[in-house]
């Protein structure tokens, strides 16, 4: 994804695992896969890319830069396509989801590169049960010093974003009974969650460089809140959602983010006020997120209560309303979080595949299909 200006361009990463088709177990194909996705990526002039991740058993793809939610969608598809395609010649399938229920052991191969080997060598059980695939979308704010302020605003809405696309609930073999089980999962990096205010992007970079210097972390990259500054790109990236199941659901975690982000640089233009709650109350409303979805109460962060969890999707809706209208997005995002609201999220309806047959295989099946990158965005 190259560099973006504060225009509020997108970039959106998809992680999928690597699924046998008969065992609908994770599989440690990528090195058999990402020739050919690459080749088919590099024949478009699209741009995007398809990268190796931390485990054989996934896959990443990264858009271009897109200026409308319509290229983010072709982008999204024309990439799903290339990785679903190239994973059927090697049998095995892609599935978007943040966890999957089957082949937990045998798929825990960190793929040999030397970052992730540095990885494993220094976190150990950490990565190698690193087994979880998310959805991060970028958006362009080369601004630094307005690109720490717009984050320290932006976190209040992280809980609903992870609500909305809470898509892990099985671990191995079993239910967790999280609707987001990779939230908890992810914890457990020394640079994970939500992080604190910022006065300014001196302030920020003077803690990466103590991480450093106390070997918390062996490079900027490392740093893995739900929310930073890219250590690669001008944006501002989003991290806290799971892999979604659908290209539509990522459509509208994309947009909601570009909404979020304008919103929150015009409030800061203005200069209008802002809540700060303490770190804890902020990781009780991402363990409420994690833990029940749509399915419970979630924290209204500025009153500081709780609410019924479609009660604050519709008022971060509403408050988002104006840069979502501007952008010309309104309909089709509010549309796309209409459907998960009513028909649930990928974690409510991964539960309703199990529950049919009471069998694991089902829920992957489900995953596959909700996957096909020929669906409409």
């Amino acid at each position: 994804m190259p560099s973006a200006s504060d225009d509020f361009t997108i970039g959106v990463e998809e992680e999928f695992f690597l699924v046998d088709m008969a065992s609908r177990r994770m599989n440690p194909v990528a090195a058999a896969v990402l020739p050919g996705a690459r080749t088919a990526v590099g024949d478009d002039p699209g741009g995007g890319a398809v990268e190796p991740e931390l485990q054989q058993c996934q896959i990443e793809t990264g858009t271009g830069v897109c200026t409308t939610l319509d290229e983010v969608a072709a982008e999204l598809g024309r990439l799903r396509r290339a990785v679903s395609d190239a994973a059927r010649e090697a049998g095995s399938a892609i599935a978007s989801s943040g966890s999957l229920p089957l082949g937990f052991v045998e798929a825990s191969r960190v793929t040999p590169k030397p970052a992730y080997l540095r990885l494993e060598r220094d976190y150990r059980l950490v990565t190698r049960e690193q087994l979880v695939c998310g959805c991060h979308v970028h958006i362009g704010l080369a601004d630094r010093e307005m690109a720490i302020r717009v984050m320290n605003r932006a976190r209040s809405w992280l809980p609903v974003l992870l609500a909305l696309t809470t898509n892990s609930p099985f671990w191995r073999e079993a239910d967790s009974g999280y609707a987001s089980f990779r939230t908890e999962v992810w914890q457990r990096w020394p640079t994970a969650g939500t992080p604190s205010t910022f006065g300014s992007r001196a302030d920020y970079d003077a803690l990466v460089d103590d991480l450093l210097a106390v070997d918390a972390i062996d490079d900027r990259a490392r740093i893995y809140w739900d929310i930073r500054p890219s250590a690669k790109y001008d944006t501002l990236e989003f991290r806290v959602g799971d892999a979604n199941l659908t290209l539509g659901e990522t459509v509208m975690t994309a947009g909601l983010v570009r909404a979020i982000v304008g919103t929150c640089h015009r409030q800061e233009l203005d200069g209008e006020r802002w809540a700060d709650p303490r770190p804890e109350l902020r990781r009780a409303a991402n363990w409420r997120a994690a833990r029940f979805g749509l399915e419970g109460t979630l924290v209204d962060l500025d009153a500081r209560r709780s609410r019924p969890a479609p009660e604050m999707v519709g008022h971060m809706l509403e408050v988002l309303r104006p840069a979502l209208v501007e952008s010309g997005d309104w309909e089709r995002v509010s549309d796309l979080v209409a459907s998960v609201v009513s028909g649930g999220t990928g974690a409510a309806r991964q539960r309703r595949a199990f529950a049919r047959r009471h069998r694991l295989e089902d829920v992957v099946d489900y995953v596959f299909a909700e996957t096909e990158p020929r669906q409409s965005g």
